[in-house]
């Protein structure tokens, strides 16, 4: 079983940088693939970043070149530094580990934490 806990998030201008972090616990997660989606009222979960095992990491259209994803595995927490905010970047931002299959889909993810919100204000 692997817990995961998200904190960071808040209330930011637009043009302004958060960095989120996901500290988990359980289980080392040096050998697991690890990703971070969010979702805003009314919307489905959106896939933002991706960062497997070996480091690659993968990113949603939409927060390519803004926000960074990375790892500290001796840590075991996950980052998310986002950059350049925008409004439309406000959601609940969550963590998640172990796809079985494809890194951009919700379903694939066998374990999440509760989210932190992100608000970001025009």
């Amino acid at each position: 079983q692997v817990q995961l806990v998200e904190y960071g998030g808040g209330l930011v201008q637009a043009g302004g940088s958060l960095r989120l972090s996901c500290a988990a616990s359980g289980r080392a997660l040096g050998s697991h693939d690890m990703a971070w989606f969010r979702q805003a009222p009314g919307k489905e979960r959106e896939f933002v970043a991706a960062i497997s095992w070996r480091g690659e990491t993968y990113y949603g259209d939409s927060v390519k070149g803004r926000f960074t994803i990375s790892r500290d595995n001796p840590k075991n927490t996950l980052y998310l530094r986002m950059n350049s905010l925008k409004p439309e970047d406000t959601a609940v931002y969550h963590c998640a580990a172990d796809p079985k299959g494809t890194y951009y889909s919700s379903d694939e993810y066998g374990y999440w934490g509760q989210g932190t919100q992100v608000t970001v204000s025009s």
